[in-house]
């Protein structure tokens, strides 16, 4: 059963990266997924956090990196370190034709995505957190992990499995830290 879906992640894979390529993805893929194109928005929900809320935003913020900090942790220094998956990547096998748009090979291993880990952390984090304050708006925070999620397929660094176990991950973590943020502290 494990083969079976393993083999089915990897025809996924080659739908993604390969059968799907195309000159605008090829642009807007690579760029989706740079962690420094998303700085300013991270500054900007900073901000918008201290001006509105005050003291109780630093304590958000502290939710909100520990989030981060246990996402990443879990995926990368406990999964990623045991189960030892290598990348697509780095695959002889699909030497002849896999698509890889990042400038480099990451050597890390790949299961689970970390990206896929910490934004869907992020986005249950503050949807949870910041949904009542700011109407329909933080829902577009899922919209924005799952295609950072997906651009981690279409570069060619993760298989579909890693992004999807990777967000599920994020999305308990995130849902345990919006609750406790909430029952504790909340945005008020």
């Amino acid at each position: 059963m494990i083969e079976q879906l393993l083999a089915y992640d990897r025809h996924l894979f080659r739908i993604v990266n390969d059968q799907w390529s195309n000159s605008f993805f090829n642009w807007l893929m690579p760029w989706l997924r740079n962690a420094e194109m998303w700085y300013p928005l991270y500054l900007f929900l900073i901000l918008l956090v201290l001006v509105n809320f005050k003291k109780t935003g630093w304590t958000w913020i502290l939710f909100a990196a520990g989030t981060i900090i246990l996402c990443n942790f879990i995926s990368s220094n406990i999964l990623k370190e045991n189960i030892v998956r290598l990348r697509p990547c780095n695959e002889p096998a699909y030497a002849g034709w896999i698509h890889v748009l990042v400038g480099y090979r990451p050597q890390s291993y790949s299961f689970v995505s970390s990206h896929a880990s910490n934004h869907f952390g992020m986005a249950v984090f503050f949807f949870l957190t910041l949904r009542n304050h700011f109407k329909r708006w933080p829902a577009l925070f899922f919209l924005w992990a799952f295609g950072i999620s997906f651009a981690q397929v279409y570069v060619g660094v993760h298989y579909p499995l890693d992004v999807t176990c990777g967000a599920l991950i994020g999305i308990l973590i995130g849902y345990l830290a919006g609750r406790s943020f909430n029952r504790n502290y909340g945005l008020a």
